[in-house]
């Protein structure tokens, strides 16, 4: 609308200045040496008017003329390079595709349209790596290297093929040059982390985790899990080492992040204990008891017992371990550990009955396993312990939770910042190494037989070793 008043405004003006000059035609007098030309004003408008026209016409032929070559050299130029960024562009999609031989084919493409080899690189090195071709990816990786806009990409690609091969040593050493050249990258750090502490080198592990704490590359709390896993491992080296002091300060710092890291807290009241402090020993289990509870921290809270008292009666045992009931009675490790003290004091009774509480609460194969060993000792081969086993026919007790890889699912003797099995750093978590498979549930009075008890033997379950050793 706007263009059609604008039009006929135009036309509206022509049409005045015609109509004007038509009631005042005027004239004009050119006079050069012995030439005089006289003409009407509108002739001379008409006469200018064809000559600026016949100029720029002029004008645009002799510029087609003089820069036509170059200008269709850029036009061809130009389509080759959007023909290009079309195949670059294909190809990107046909490598996220999983299609090998668009891939390969669009890349060929790319790389003979383009001259930009820091797109077509990549590009070919992910079709080489998607065609099997690892030779030919680590050719493209090792090329990107040479120049400083894709060294970086160049790095990342022969990590990945490194870690992938295996070749850790490899793999820390490019891991270490990436995060020298992009500091402030998250990749390379956080895979140096790993890669240093899968070699052991917890200090520098822990160095690389300041640096991925510093670019927030993970969650905060991972990060804190992480460092406490590192100070942990520290720790445990400088026990190996023999500087204990060195090793109570790491596991303090630990404890400190983390009072709920079971290894952490374990670590740091054993050494507490041997360095006799014992009220501060005794505070870190409770700490982390309160907050979960967990069979290695009754172990260490007999442990730090057994420290002060070397050759402690199983007696004053039980009362130790009545007092970790007391700190949480809804705890199944603290009547396991109860039960288990009754039983070296020959106090069958007391076991029983907390043995039957800790069934309760957590109806698990080790718990299981004491009860069927309890009612054999009780009754031998009688007919009590005939009937618990028909009764306990029908029981399906959970399987016990050990430490697993959370990576690859592999059950570990014990605790540790590195898989024994994948090299998997932090994936260590307390949970069953099965799934749990319940038909029944049985209420604790039809666990044991009511018949008549003779007179107990002894059984001596295994006895935790005082002092220090690896968590587990």
């Amino acid at each position: 609308m706007r263009r059609a008043v604008f039009f006929f405004i135009k036309i509206g003006l022509l049409i005045a200045l015609a109509i004007w000059l038509a009631r005042n035609p005027g004239s004009v007098s050119i006079q050069f040496q012995d030439w005089m030309v006289d003409m009407p004003f509108w002739a001379m408008l008409l006469a200018l008017a064809v000559i600026i026209v016949a100029s720029v016409v002029l004008y645009r032929v002799f510029s087609f003329v003089v820069g036509g070559p170059a200008a269709f050299a850029r036009s061809r130029q130009a389509a080759k390079r959007e023909r290009g960024y079309h195949a670059l562009t294909q190809g990107m999609v046909a490598v996220a595709a999983g299609d090998r031989e668009a891939a390969s084919r669009f890349a060929r493409k790319a790389d003979t349209l383009l001259n930009e080899p820091p797109l077509t690189l990549l590009l070919s090195a992910q079709a080489a790596q998607l065609a099997g071709d690892d030779m030919a990816a680590r050719k493209y990786f090792q090329s990107m290297l040479q120049r400083p806009e894709t060294e970086f990409l160049g790095l990342r690609g022969l990590l990945t093929q490194a870690l992938k091969g295996g070749d850790r040593t490899e793999a820390l050493k490019l891991a270490r040059r990436a995060a020298e050249i992009q500091p402030k990258a998250q990749w390379p750090v956080l895979a140096l982390m790993e890669l240093e502490a899968k070699e052991g080198h917890w200090k520098q592990a822990e160095e690389a985790l300041d640096r991925a704490t510093a670019t927030k590359a993970l969650p905060q709390e991972t990060l804190r899990r992480h460092r406490v896993a590192l100070l942990v491992e520290r720790a445990r080296t400088a026990v190996a080492e023999g500087r204990s002091k060195d090793a109570l300060a790491l596991a303090q710092r630990a404890n400190e992040q983390m009072p709920s890291h079971v290894p952490a807290a374990v670590l740091v009241a054993t050494l507490r204990a041997q360095a006799g402090n014992r009220k501060a020993a005794t505070r870190a289990i409770e700490e982390a008891w309160k907050i979960a509870p967990h069979p290695e921290l009754a172990e260490a809270w007999g442990r730090i017992e057994a420290i002060f008292r070397p050759g402690i009666d199983p007696a004053s045992l039980v009362k130790r371990y009545e007092a970790l009931v007391a700190l949480d009675p809804r705890a199944a490790a603290a009547y396991v550990a109860l039960g288990e003290a009754c039983l070296r004091a020959d106090l069958r009774d007391q076991a029983r009955t907390h043995l039957e509480k800790a069934w309760t609460l957590a109806p698990t194969q080790h718990v299981f396993r004491l009860l069927t060993e309890l009612a054999r000792h009780e009754d031998g081969d009688g007919e009590a312990m005939r009937e618990w086993l028909e009764r306990s026919a029908g029981l399906h007790p959970d399987p016990d939770p050990v430490w697993v890889c959370s990576a690859c699912g592999t059950p570990a003797a014990g605790w540790s910042a590195v898989c024994p099995s994948c090299r998997g750093f932090d994936t260590m978590e307390w949970r069953a190494a099965k799934p749990a498979l319940r038909l029944a549930d049985t209420a604790p009075a039809a666990i044991l037989p009511a018949a008549s008890r003779p007179a107990p033997a002894t059984t001596t379950p295994d006895t935790p070793a005082a002092g220090l050793a690896p968590e587990g």
